[in-house]
């Protein structure tokens, strides 16, 4: 069998669905009747592009296409840009400016927050630790008994300091006054002996009988030019033992005993080589003062005493 023409034919017989072309159209193709040999089938065919889904009426026309970059396509669009479409989730979140039409961005994290918060916990971290350290040095000032000493009084002295036992009243010791015991006024049984070697008073006279509650020696102490703090020094013998006694200031009474301690070891016993020296502080008015020293009870006053003197309190 040659190839050969047979002759003319219509569209429909070369090509069932010429009818769709506009060569076809030109040529008289018409579509089948039926739906396409399906029984009962109904027939709707359009041309393309004109057929509507869910509309009345006629077709609506094709949007012309955007050329432009970056440009919405107006042949696709998200469902929630159509009219009458419900905003979606993400447009309502506050703060979204990246909605069609707003042209900007969606917002970035809060670094700003994020700083605040990041300074507070460095800020509570160093409080804690400053707190636990001086929480810390409390605790070691307490476990040690390291604490702050009260003011001195008037005559108060934190411990009397030794000397030689040869020490004496200075000679005009920066114009302040001195004395030996024997001139010093006697009460509650004292009074002046030189039994016992060693005093350094004119003539070796001490006051003796001190050692029975109250007993007392007084010293008037006058040309005192200015009102502040002295140093009162009292040379006393003692038996190798602690004595002490009460010191009272313009008639203040110091609460602590004024110690005649046995500050050089001295042999038990022997009055002759117990001469010693004991010094407090005392605040004393400008002119004219009166200072004691009284046996009271509680204190132990078996002691001699031979000078009493004063000088300026030495710098701390």
């Amino acid at each position: 069998m040659t190839p050969g023409s047979n002759g003319a034919s219509t569209p429909e017989d070369d090509d069932p669905f010429g009818y769709l072309y506009a060569d076809g159209q030109a040529n008289g193709a018409q579509p089948p009747s039926g739906g396409y040999g399906y029984p009962n089938s109904v027939n709707r065919v359009r041309p393309v592009g004109t057929r509507q889904y869910g509309q009345q009426g006629p077709a609506a026309q094709a949007p012309k296409q955007q050329g432009t970059y970056g440009q919405p396509n107006a042949n696709y669009a998200a469902p929630e840009t159509l009219p009458g479409a419900a905003p979606t989730a993400s447009s309502q979140l506050p703060g979204n400016r990246g909605g069609h039409g707003g042209g900007g961005r969606g917002r970035g994290p809060n670094t700003k927050g994020l700083l605040i918060g990041a300074v507070a916990v460095v800020a509570a971290v160093v409080i804690g630790i400053s707190v636990a350290m001086i929480g810390g040095d409390d605790d070691k000032d307490d476990k040690s008994g390291n604490q702050a000493d009260a003011s001195p009084t008037q005559s108060q002295t934190s411990e009397p300091s030794p000397s030689a036992t040869n020490e004496e009243a200075p000679d005009d010791e920066a114009g302040l006054p001195a004395l030996d015991a024997k001139a010093l006024r006697l009460d509650g049984g004292t009074v002046q002996a030189s039994e016992i070697k060693g005093a350094k008073a004119e003539g070796g006279v001490y006051v003796a009988g001190f050692n029975k509650v109250g007993a007392k020696v007084t010293w008037t102490v006058d040309g005192i030019k200015e009102s502040e703090r002295y140093r009162l020094y009292v040379r006393y013998g003692i038996p190798g033992v602690d004595a002490d006694a009460t010191l009272v200031v313009n008639g203040k009474a110091d609460s602590r005993p004024f110690g005649l301690k046995n500050f050089g070891n001295l042999p038990e016993g022997d009055w002759e080589k117990g001469w010693q020296t004991s010094w407090a502080n005392v605040n004393l008015n400008k002119g004219t003062n009166t200072i004691e020293l009284v046996c009271n009870e509680g204190n132990q006053c078996n002691a001699n005493l031979d000078q009493f003197w004063l000088t300026e309190e030495p710098p701390s």
